[in-house]
């Protein structure tokens, strides 16, 4: 059987983990494995600070697994997933109201705001050349339109669609300064993973890459967090927090030196208590349900920050988590986690080593999960390394990291290409105004860019490989608008109304710069258009000819130089269908329309119009009789002549109203309105306002009582 052994480094934030293992046909064993800790802080959040002090420890973990094993002068390593850096970023697209129809656009628009990450990442770290990171991946929070957040841009209109992405970069220096520090150390880089990458590719197989995971390795310094979903991982990120921010909070709650803290909390992980001497010298017993208590709230704001990040990366909460390294044995930090995570808890779970698929017990096989990820890197590395790939982009070569498989839209990024710059220019709008109104048409999108690879068509999506030849030739620019009249307004029919028995086809109608035009007519710049369509009584009325819209005009005469329309008095009713019509009531096909003439009004309905009187009046009784008693409260005069309440009124007229002086109704007024028996009469009379004794000139008031009464 064909044996093959496998060296392995794990160089972390505190110490380094070298590996041996052995693959016999599908399956690895652990030979050994040996770790020593920095001496001094010469890596931090995975970049090698020091080269020289890190190629030191390096050496010394390669001396002693060399001493019974032999010679061991290449290695497998691993990026630290603490190295990437994540940008979040936005690119904007003008839709001008026309809807995305392609799939393809809402992938250019994703790989801008990739570019614009890139570009800021660049500026952040005072690096001029953004193309010393490499994109490992990208995910997106929110498609928008017009500032508003929405699933699917496809089809929708609006002025502005946005994408807003996060993704993840690897500095080129972070690899350069690891090849140089495994130089120093006298070892060649055999191959290469990101420590991500490596802890996935052993516990969650390719198979079960379609589900969406979260795998968390929680370190020393940092906690490293990679998904997957849909079968491949999709983002990366990291929490400056981790281990050590629980050492520190074991530290000062029990009053001890750091290194004591550290084992104090593996002390209590492993075997349930622990037994310890403060700096005060008091010796106190700590059991695990101790600790969990009294560093509760700071396992909480860990498992708050991971959560958040998690969030952050997936845009929700995924369907379990998988907790790796050492800090992953922090007491309750998974039950901490699934609440933040408002997941079961049996879905947040630590994962040792004893997970790894392919791994054969032996006795030099580790316990725990801090070995996941140095086991992961050997692996992986040797099944799935990332290799350098040369693509050549319109002649000209780059080479990316192959952290995932790479698609044209990767080598697009990395070539700097700003694929939005490409595509082609719009037609040029056109202004026109539309019943004294602006309104813009928009010349056509330009095309997409036509990319292709190996001369044969693709997309942004399609995968490449070593070698490939990609082009992209920038699209066609778009045409001037082609808009009809008819499309400018919608659909327009005619159809027939009958007024007075006669039909009417009614049409609409178009000027364009005061030439009528047909509704095929294409608009030009600048074009003046001018419409109407009949839609209601009064839009009908308004097309008639003047004779005939002279017979459904209301009643109008001039009081005192003021116009007055009498209402439902003279002029003609207008009636649709038979039934008294509105003026703006709308129309249908084969309405009928009739007027009918009204007769004539009077002096007196002009009066009640202007809520005005003729006369002022009275009303009395006398010897038990009712007698009206007026005076003139106005007069009426049409061209000088005075008119009676009864008077006819043409339309038009021009009246005046006089206002008369009113006097004070005296007893003897009475005595025009009514007639007095003398022949009867004999001896004195007497008069009497209500019972009261009472004179000729006694004034009277509307409802008095008035008597006559002859005495013998």
């Amino acid at each position: 059987m064909m044996e093959e052994r496998i060296f392995a480094l794990d160089i972390g934030t505190r110490s380094v983990t070298g590996i041996l293992l052995e693959k016999q046909s599908d399956r690895f064993s652990i030979i050994d494995f040996y770790t020593k800790e920095h001496k001094e802080r010469s890596m931090r959040d995975g970049q090698i600070h020091n080269v020289i002090e890190v190629a030191d420890v390096i050496h010394d973990v390669k001396q002693q697994l060399e001493q019974p094993y032999g010679e061991l002068p290449s290695v497998c390593v691993a990026a630290a997933g603490r190295a990437l850096k994540t940008v979040q970023a936005t690119a904007e697209l003008d839709l001008n109201q026309q809807p995305i129809a392609e799939n393809d656009i809402i992938k250019h628009l994703e790989l801008s705001a990739v570019q614009a990450a890139q570009r800021q990442l660049a500026n952040n770290e005072n690096d001029g050349d953004y193309t010393n990171y490499y994109c490992v991946g990208y995910s997106v929070l929110h498609y928008k339109l017009d500032g508003e957040v929405i699933g699917s841009l496809i089809d929708q209109s609006g002025k502005k669609a946005a994408a807003e992405i996060i993704a993840t970069f690897l500095p080129k220096v972070v690899v350069e300064s690891l090849l140089a520090a495994l130089s120093r150390a006298e070892l060649e880089m055999e191959a290469l993973t990101l420590e991500p990458i490596a802890a996935i590719h052993v516990l969650i197989p390719e198979s079960m890459r379609r589900l969406n995971v979260a795998l968390v390795d929680i370190g020393a310094g940092t906690s490293d967090i990679a998904i997957t979903d849909k079968g491949t991982v999709v983002a990366y990120g990291m929490v400056p927090v981790a281990g050590d921010e629980i050492t520190e909070a074991i530290s000062d709650y029990y009053l001890l030196d750091f290194p004591e803290a550290e084992q104090t909390k593996k002390e209590i992980v492993l075997n349930g208590k622990d037994t310890v001497q403060d700096i005060l010298g008091f010796e106190t017993t700590i059991d695990h349900t101790t600790l969990m208590h009294d560093i509760t709230s700071d396992v909480e704001r860990l498992a708050g920050a991971i959560a958040e990040e998690i969030i952050q990366l997936n845009s929700r909460a995924p369907k379990a988590v998988m907790l790796v390294g050492g800090g992953s044995l922090t007491p309750g930090i998974n039950t901490a986690l699934a609440k933040k995570l408002q997941l079961p808890a049996n879905r947040v779970a630590v994962r040792g080593i004893d997970a790894i698929q392919h791994i054969t017990k032996t006795e030099q096989l580790p316990t725990g999960p801090d070995y996941v990820t140095p086991i992961g890197i050997a692996i992986a590395a040797i099944e799935n390394p990332v290799h350098y790939v040369s693509v050549s982009v319109n002649n000209q070569t780059i080479r990316l990291f192959e952290m995932k498989q790479l698609t044209i839209g990767d080598c697009l990024v990395q070539a700097g290409i700003e694929i939005n710059k490409w595509y082609g220019r719009p037609g040029v709008a056109a202004i026109v105004t539309v019943n004294d109104k602006t309104v813009t048409l928009p010349g056509e999108y330009g095309k997409a860019p036509v990319v292709q690879l190996n001369n044969s068509p693709a997309n942004v999506d399609t995968i490449v490989h070593h070698g490939d030849s990609i082009s992209l030739v920038k699209g066609v620019d778009g045409k001037e608008p082609t808009v009809t009249l008819e499309e400018l307004v919608g659909e327009v029919s005619s159809f027939t109304i009958y007024f007075n028995d006669t039909a009417y086809q009614i049409t609409t109608t178009f000027y364009v710069n005061g030439v009528r035009q047909e509704k095929d007519y294409i608009l030009q710049d600048n074009d003046s258009i001018e419409w109407n369509q009949t839609r209601t009584v009064q839009d009908f009325i308004e097309t008639l000819a003047p004779e005939k819209r002279k017979t459904v005009q209301a009643f109008h005469v001039y009081v005192n130089n003021k116009e007055v329309i009498l209402q439902n008095k003279g002029g003609t009713q207008l009636y649709l269908n038979n039934e008294k019509a509105i003026i703006n009531q709308p129309l249908k096909n084969g309405d009928h329309i009739t007027i009918k003439t009204r007769k004539h009004p009077t002096v007196n309905d002009i009066l009640n119009q202007c809520h005005e009187v003729l006369w002022d009046s009275i009303t009395v009784t006398f010897n038990n009789k009712p007698v009206l008693v007026k005076q003139q409260f106005n007069k009426v005069y049409r061209n000088q002549e005075e008119l009676s309440e009864d008077t006819l009124l043409m339309p038009n007229d021009k009246l005046e109203v006089r206002r008369q002086t009113v006097t004070p109704y005296i007893f003897q007024d009475i005595f025009r309105y009514i007639e007095i028996d003398l022949a009867n009469a004999s001896g004195n009379f007497k008069l009497y306002k209500n019972k009261q004794p009472a004179t000729f000139h006694e004034t009277i008031h509307d409802g008095d009582n008035l008597e006559l009464i002859w005495e013998d």
